[in-house]
C-alpha cells in the first residue's frame, strides 16, 4: 500500500512565511531516498499547442517541458516551475463516473499516471524515474476554460484543487533531464531538505497578487487620458510609455515563473522605442546588472505587532473626491514632478475607485502627514509604498501604517500581506521591524535601446 509522504495536501491558500520553516523541518527529518510509494506511466502525452494532446511512445524532457510539446498560452502554462503537468488515471477514472467525456490528455497533463494520488503530494515531493529522469512538484494546475469541453456541463472546477483536493493536476519542475517513456516505473520521494517548493508556491501566489495591482493601476492611468501600451501575457503583465520616461510606466512584471517570455517584453519595450525595465531573476541578457535590487517582504496580518503610538496620528481612509490630495503627498515625498506627477493626479480618482484599494491619509493633529494604500485581491492583502512627508519623519508613521494596513487586511478575511521595498532601505527596515519576512529578493534590470540609449 502507498505511504504518503504528504502531511497537507497543495492548498495555495495556506502557504506562509512561518508555515514554510515548519515545512522544512519537517522535511529534514524524513529519511530522502527511503521511497514512500511507487506508481508507473500510463500515457505520455504532447500536443502542437492547445488540448487534448495525443498519446506519444515517449518523450525526451528537458528544463521548459517535453520535446514536441508546444503550449497554446505560454503565459499562463509553462516555464520552469510548470514544465510538466501530470494527472494520476485514478482523477480521470474518478471524474468519467460522474458522466464527463475526460479521457488521458484531453484535459492538458504531459503525463498521465497510475498509482500514485499526485494532487496529495506536498510541495517539492520528487518523481524519480526509472530512466534517470526526476521531476519535483511544484504547485497545482488551475483549471481554465480551454479544457471546459472534458465536463459534461463545461465547468473546470470539477479538477480544481480548492474544491476538490484529490482531483488536481499537478506542475512539476524537472531536477534532471531525461527520456519518459508509456510504461515507465517512478518512486516517490520525500523533499529535500533544501528545497524551496513551498517559497516557490507563496512567491507564485505574491507575484500574481502584484501583477494584478499593478495592470489595475496602469489602466486607472490610462483611462485618465496616459498613452500607456499594455502588454498581458498571463503571469507577466508590461507596460511601455514613450511620453512617460522612467521605471514606473516601463516596466515588466511577473518573469520569475515565464522567463522563457522575457524577449516578448523586450521586444515590446524596443517596438515602442522606450528603455525598459525586467522586474526578474536574471538579468536579460550575461553582464547586465540590476539597476535597483527589491526585496519581496511578506506575513500573515495577524503576526504584524500594534504600531507605535504617535501623538496626534490620525489614519483614515479618502475616497475619490479626496483623492488628489493623497496623491500629492506621495509624489512630494518620492519627488516625482512634471509629466509623470500629472499624469499620476490625474489618475488619483480612479486609482481611489478600484475594487480592492484603499487610499490612506496620515495626519498629524489635522496636518496631512503620509498617505499609503492597501490593495486586497485573493485573500493578499497588498502595502503599497507609504510615503511620509519630510517634516513629519521620524516619529514612527511609516510603522503605524503598516500596523493599521495589517488590521485593516486581517478585517477582509486577508492571510497574507505582502509589499516590497528597496534591499536594505528604509523602507525595508520598517517592514522587517514590524514583523515582515523577507522571502526573495529580485532586481529591476535595465532594458535599453538597441542603440544602448
Amino acid at each position: 500500500p502507498m505511504r504518503w509522504a504528504s502531511r497537507r495536501p497543495m492548498d495555495p491558500r495556506r502557504s506562509s512565511p512561518c508555515s514554510i520553516g515548519a515545512m522544512v523541518e519537517v522535511a529534514r527529518a524524513t529519511e530522502v531516498d527511503v521511497p514512500l510509494g511507487v506508481g508507473r506511466v500510463v500515457r505520455v502525452n504532447v500536443s502542437p499547442g492547445g488540448v487534448p494532446k495525443h498519446a506519444v511512445p515517449g518523450a525526451l524532457v528537458r528544463r521548459l517541458g517535453l520535446d514536441g510539446d508546444v503550449q497554446a498560452h505560454p503565459g499562463i502554462h509553462g516555464g520552469p516551475h510548470r514544465a510538466v503537468c501530470l494527472l494520476a488515471i485514478e482523477v480521470i477514472r474518478r471524474v468519467a463516473a460522474e458522466g464527463h467525456p475526460i479521457v488521458p490528455g484531453s484535459v492538458g497533463e504531459n503525463l498521465t499516471t497510475e498509482g500514485v494520488e499526485l494532487a496529495r503530494l506536498e510541495p517539492g515531493s520528487r518523481l524519480r524515474f526509472d530512466g534517470g529522469l526526476e521531476l519535483e512538484i511544484s504547485a497545482p494546475a488551475n483549471p481554465c476554460d480551454t479544457i471546459r469541453d472534458s465536463f459534461s456541463d463545461g465547468k473546470s472546477g470539477r479538477i480544481s484543487i480548492l474544491r476538490f483536493p484529490s482531483d488536481s493536476r499537478v506542475y512539476a519542475r524537472v531536477s534532471t533531464e531525461g527520456t519518459v517513456s508509456t510504461g515507465e516505473a517512478f518512486a516517490v520521494l520525500p523533499p529535500l531538505p533544501e528545497t524551496s517548493a513551498s517559497l516557490h508556491l507563496l512567491l507564485e501566489r505574491l507575484e500574481r497578487h502584484e501583477v494584478r495591482f499593478w495592470e489595475a493601476t496602469w489602466a486607472a492611468v490610462a483611462a485618465a487620458g496616459a498613452d500607456l501600451r499594455l502588454l498581458d501575457l498571463g503571469d507577466a503583465y508590461a507596460c511601455a510609455a514613450p511620453s512617460l520616461p522612467g521605471m514606473n510606466f516601463n516596466r515588466a512584471f511577473g518573469l520569475r515563473m515565464v522567463p522563457n517570455l522575457r524577449h516578448v517584453i523586450v521586444d515590446h519595450f524596443r517596438d515602442n522605442a522606450v528603455h525598459g525595465w525586467l522586474v526578474d531573476v536574471e538579468p536579460p541578457a550575461p553582464g547586465v546588472a540590476p539597476d535597483q535590487q527589491v526585496s519581496v517582504l511578506a506575513i500573515e496580518p495577524d503576526r504584524v505587532p500594534v504600531g507605535p503610538t504617535v501623538p496626534g496620528l490620525r489614519i483614515r481612509r479618502v475616497e475619490a473626491d479626496e483623492a488628489d490630495a493623497w496623491q500629492r503627498i506621495l509624489l512630494e515625498a518620492f519627488g516625482i514632478a512634471g509629466t509623470e506627477g500629472e499624469a499620476w493626479l490625474a489618475a488619483a480618482p480612479h486609482i481611489a475607485q478600484l475594487p480592492g484599494m484603499q487610499c490612506l491619509l496620515a495626519e498629524i493633529d489635522g496636518r496631512a502627514a503620509a498617505a499609503a494604500g492597501l490593495y486586497s485581491r485573493a485573500r493578499v492583502g497588498g502595502l503599497i509604498p507609504a510615503a511620509v512627508l519630510p517634516a513629519f519623519r521620524g516619529r514612527g508613521i511609516h510603522r503605524a501604517l503598516i500596523a493599521d494596513r495589517a488590521r485593516r487586511a486581517s478585517a477582509l478575511n486577508c492571510d497574507m500581506v505582502t509589499s516590497q521595498a528597496e534591499l536594505g532601505g528604509a523602507s525595508e527596515r520598517n517592514l522587517t521591524g514590524m514583523g515582515l519576512v523577507r522571502l526573495h529578493v529580485r532586481g529591476n534590470y535595465p532594458v535599453p535601446l538597441p542603440d544602448g540609449s
